[in-house]
């Protein structure tokens, strides 16, 4: 009897994950940093900034994994109700833990009822966009299977015209009232198809690498420089160039999603130890994602940003919160129900 030929992974797309997941972290870490304005040294402020901006596109690269993986798959509908059901629970469990944390150990008040619409924790937002997203995925990989090229970038074009408009017209802020239907009034169900759309042809694609290259770093350049003088005009800092509809984050999220397809031509090759390292990090990469923010709290309860400099404390407060993550999370899925809320 045959056995059945192990399914290769793109390890193309696990570095894109193993790096996304790091880099989520160095935001929320950066972003204690750079929320203190006035309150660091300059240097400081701009370190934080030019970290917090380059490591943006770890958010756009989760979406665009997800639509890389699952928009073209034909797979039962059933598979999919148990997709979603998995990140209910996620939500329902780490919620009630961000709940009794805050309220017992971080002395913030948090209402169950509240979780219907609001997150226990920011970072939860994540899976209040993920949620709905594959509640409607069954539909639109029907819907992807069957269009062509012409379609294809049609879509994308469309889309990308919206999303640009939408962000625009908010930093006027103008209403935009015309969703449109398929991606509606938020950013992340475009990076869904976005990064369909750049793993699809990522084969076809006519921009060299250099120019990839050039425009990753261009858009982050630009949006440092904007976010500082905005901050530095303002006296606080400014956030909405960071923010994942800013074309600028766009650019550089769709820049860096395809540069990592390039590498080694899209056939990254480990040898058997590196791919069980990577397999691991990446099973607990959502673990870690979710359980982080309880390390970091428990710093900025202590530790005011400008008590330890930023050179220091960034790079060190996101390899302890990591390694305390992984530890953690590695623990918890040896646990009978531990792969189910991580």
């Amino acid at each position: 009897m045959k056995t059945e030929k192990k399914k290769q992974k793109n390890y193309n797309l696990e570095l894109i994950r193993t790096i996304s997941f790091i880099m989520v972290i160095v935001i929320h870490v950066t972003n204690y940093f750079c929320r203190a304005f006035g309150k660091v040294s300059t240097g400081e402020y701009w370190f934080a900034l030019i970290m917090d901006t380059f490591a943006r596109v770890s958010v756009p690269s989760f979406f665009m994994l997800s639509g890389a993986l699952l928009l073209g798959r034909d797979e039962p509908f059933e598979k999919n109700i148990r997709r979603t059901g998995r990140f209910i629970v996620v939500l329902l469990f780490w919620s009630l833990v961000y709940c009794v944390h805050n309220r017992v150990y971080m002395g913030t008040p948090c209402s169950l009822f509240e979780l219907l619409y609001v997150p226990a924790e920011p970072h939860l937002w994540y899976l209040y966009a993920m949620i709905p997203i594959y509640v409607v995925l069954p539909f639109f990989q029907i819907m992807c299977r069957g269009m062509n090229r012409k379609l294809d970038l049609a879509l994308c074009g469309i889309i990308s015209v919206v999303v640009i408009v939408m962000y625009n017209m908010s930093m006027m802020n103008v209403e935009f009232f015309y969703d449109l239907p398929l991606i509606g009034d938020k950013v992340y169900t475009f990076y869904f198809f976005l990064g369909y759309f750049l793993y699809k042809y990522r084969t076809q694609e006519h921009i060299s690498t250099k120019v990839l290259f050039a425009i990753f770093l261009v858009s982050n350049i630009l949006n440092i420089i904007l976010t500082a003088s905005v901050s530095s005009w303002t006296g606080e800092h400014y956030e909405r160039f960071l923010e994942y509809g800013c074309p600028l984050v766009i650019l550089s999220g769709a820049s860096f999603f395809a540069l990592m397809l390039r590498i080694k031509n899209g056939q990254i090759r480990l040898k058997e130890r590196t791919e069980k390292a990577v397999d691991t990090w990446c099973t607990c990469s959502f673990g870690i994602y979710l359980i982080h923010i309880l390390f970091l709290d428990n710093y900025k309860k202590y530790i005011e940003p400008e008590a330890v400099s930023a050179y220091l404390a960034i790079p060190a407060l996101t390899l302890v919160i990591l390694m305390i993550s992984f530890g953690c999370v590695y623990l918890i899925r040896q646990l009978p129900c531990g792969t189910r809320i991580t």
